[in-house]
């Protein structure tokens, strides 16, 4: 799959040894490759070592089940209409279990009708930083009540990342050329 972004292209050899190095980490790590914002990251080695540190944890460390991270992942690329990232996860949140019904009202950027109450609670905590850039009490206590204090502050760190994953993508065009066309309207 052809990924270009806006940046210059960076070669192995012009890359700095910071850069090296962190290619090398992205490389070895469960990503195995410089897609989506390491394209851009890679231009400030120091921001990339950080974020995709960050990052992997978000994807793969949390204590959230895959489906709700994914989950949250679709909502923020819905929100920011961020075609790469769409790209990426919606396969991804599929095989996860997020159903094609909540997939497709996302990609429409509309409201899912959803079956279960964690995948709703998730949505509403994303719609709700999204929106009003807070959380009610309400809400918030439901949150607790589904995944607990720690699970709380790691699902907003997956929608704090995801959104900055979310605009690295959008300010640089990184685009993936997947044959299929884009999820949202430019």
């Amino acid at each position: 799959m052809d990924i270009r972004s806006r940046l210059t292209t960076l070669q192995r050899d012009e890359m700095s040894e910071d850069q090296q190095r962190v290619l090398a980490d992205i490389l070895k790590g469960p990503r195995g490759n410089l897609d989506g914002p390491f394209l851009a990251w890679i231009h400030s080695p120091a921001l990339a070592d950080h974020a995709q540190r960050l990052g992997a944890f978000c994807r793969y460390g949390t204590a959230l089940e895959l489906r709700l991270t994914e989950l949250a992942i679709l909502t923020t690329a819905s929100w920011w209409r961020s075609q790469a990232e769409w790209q990426i996860h919606e396969p991804i949140a599929r095989d996860a279990g997020v159903s094609d019904s909540v997939i497709e009202a996302l990609r429409q950027q509309k409201t899912p009708a959803f079956t279960s109450a964690d995948e709703q609670c998730v949505y509403e905590i994303g719609k709700s930083l999204y929106v009003t850039r807070r959380v009610d009490a309400a809400l918030y206590e439901q949150g607790i009540a589904l995944f607990g204090e720690s699970s709380m502050v790691e699902l907003v760190g997956v929608y704090g990342y995801y959104s900055l994953v979310a605009m690295t993508l959008n300010v640089f065009e990184v685009t993936r050329d997947s044959g299929s066309p884009v999820p949202f309207d430019e």
